[in-house]
């Protein structure tokens, strides 16, 4: 059953969180929404500043508060965490952001029970599969924003190659949310054509280098996007407001979000990617695909490498 007045808690009030807000406030999905931050006065203001635009959106509660006022929250996104610091590995941002999490989610549990959580923080695919650990929810109430952007991102890039609306590419993007992600040629089409013939229709060249310049294109961005102002915040806010949608109106959306895998090609007991129908009860079903040999590797890969990173991260 559908809540016709969904309370959604946002943890962590940075960039990706308020855009995040920002974007549902005036998606009109929520009803209410509390804000919760470690620096409780910074939660205050932009609860004060995105409640001034009250008259220009649907009607909607937002206040700060601390975790007893998150009870009861439908849907809650954890987007708090740290960056990486010079010098620092991975692992080490992990081990930090795990430590950041063990704090957050029991108080999470505690108070909303039934809500599903959604995490954007990164590294996510590992901080998802942490989540599910720590909160001993079951594994479909527990949601990375996976590669829901890094799709976007590709699905652009092809409309502005080929000159078509991006609504109308169907193309994704699976795997890790970082550098072993891939994308899927084989299963790419432009509104009812498949990608390669509809180069092939219009005369274009949709050779192998073509094809690679856009997939790095979109494996790269973020770095690209830090370089030039520092963080990466509106496409992620805009992602996570698409996959909030999808449960709070019990949509039904096929989403590459990051869910827990389990004999998926041999691949058990990790969060990855995969196409997967969202819902009101979180990730209703993990919809396997048909790759092709190449794609079958690469995903065999991307899951290596974060079982790799998970088993040095010591959970």
């Amino acid at each position: 059953m559908i809540n016709l007045t969904p309370k959604v808690c946002i943890v962590g009030c940075g960039n990706v969180g308020m855009r995040y807000a920002y974007s549902m406030i005036i998606s009109g999905v929520t009803r209410e929404m509390v804000l919760v931050d470690y620096n409780r006065e910074k939660a205050e203001g932009e609860a004060m500043d995105l409640s001034h635009g009250a008259p220009f959106v649907s009607p909607i509660k937002i206040y700060a508060g601390d975790y007893p006022d998150t009870a009861n929250s439908d849907l809650v996104v954890i987007s708090a965490g740290r960056g990486q610091n010079p010098g620092e590995t991975r692992i080490d941002l992990i081990k930090a952001n795990a430590e950041i999490f063990k704090t957050i989610i029991p108080e999470i549990v505690k108070y909303s029970p039934n809500a599903i959580i959604l995490v954007a923080t990164n590294p996510v695919d590992i901080l998802s599969y942490i989540t599910y650990k720590i909160s001993g929810k079951p594994a479909k109430e527990v949601i990375g924003s996976g590669t829901v952007l890094d799709t976007a991102r590709l699905r652009y890039l092809i409309g502005k190659e080929l000159n078509v609306d991006s609504r109308n590419i169907h193309a994704s993007i699976f795997g890790e949310h970082g550098d072993s992600e891939f994308p899927v040629w084989s299963k790419a089409v432009v509104g009812d054509v498949f990608f390669k013939e509809y180069f092939k229709y219009c005369n274009k060249d949709n050779n192998e280098t073509k094809l690679k310049k856009i997939f790095e294109d979109v494996r790269d961005s973020a770095y690209k996007i830090i370089e030039k102002k520092g963080e990466t915040s509106y496409g992620i806010g805009l992602s996570l407001t698409k996959i909030s949608k999808a449960i709070l109106k019990n949509q039904n959306s096929v989403l590459p979000v990051s869910s827990l895998l389990e004999n998926y090609y041999g691949i058990s007991d990790l969060y990855l990617s995969v196409p997967a129908i969202v819902s009101r009860q979180g990730i209703r079903q993990v919809m396997k695909v048909d790759f092709d040999k190449l794609e079958l590797e690469a995903l065999k890969n991307s899951a290596l490498k974060i079982k790799e990173v998970i088993k040095a991260s010591g959970f």
